[in-house]
């Protein structure tokens, strides 16, 4: 499992998440090893992180992450399942993988959809670096991933990438943030 966000021209990555993940490709193949990448956009599962908030309110307050398009962590489970189960050579045809959601969402786009499944009128409010490090540590989030993910929203581009690589794998395409949404309502309530 990898990030889509790497970029294989740059000399350096965009920020320490994905530093790590292009780090490890690395480690990999110069260990002999022709591994099968998935490269994963932003799994809709990270939005379990603002349950506590949406307990409280119908504001979500954090970091402005750019847009990504969010991928269903089911998809990448099952894309995973078809890469390893498919004969050797149809694996390195295609790997890395790219695995996308369907659309490009940003953050307001994601509470919105989170928002009609849950049939509340939510908003995304966008916080300074500071009061979005007070918010995830208090909602119990690691201090180091917590200064990852401010890196990150500050120094990672825009993606507008999409693919039909689950598709491809899988032989289903994608699932929408809003049906994640759907299926998820339980988390959130």
């Amino acid at each position: 499992m990898s990030s889509t966000a790497i970029d294989d021209e740059a000399a350096r990555q965009s920020d320490p998440i994905v530093k790590v993940h292009a780090d490890m490709e690395v480690l990999l193949c110069d260990a002999g090893l022709r591994p099968v990448v998935l490269r994963s956009d932003t799994l809709a599962s990270n939005a379990r992180g603002w349950a506590a908030q949406l307990r409280a309110g119908d504001v979500i307050a954090g970091s402005d992450l750019a847009r990504t398009a969010i991928v269903d962590e089911r998809d990448v489970a099952d894309a995973a399942v078809a890469a390893l189960l498919a004969p050797h050579q149809a694996q390195l045809n295609l790997s890395p993988y790219l695995l996308t959601g369907p659309e490009v969402l940003s953050r307001a786009d994601q509470v919105a959809r989170l928002g009609a499944a849950l049939g509340r009128r939510l908003s995304f409010q966008s916080l300074p670096a500071d009061l979005a490090r007070s918010r995830m540590l208090a909602d119990g989030r690691p201090e180091r991933l917590v200064e990852a993910l401010l890196a990150a929203s500050v120094c990672r581009l825009e993606s507008t990438r999409t693919t039909d690589h689950v598709e491809r794998l899988t032989g289903q395409p994608a699932g929408t943030f809003a049906r994640w949404a759907i299926d998820h309502i339980a988390e959130f309530s």
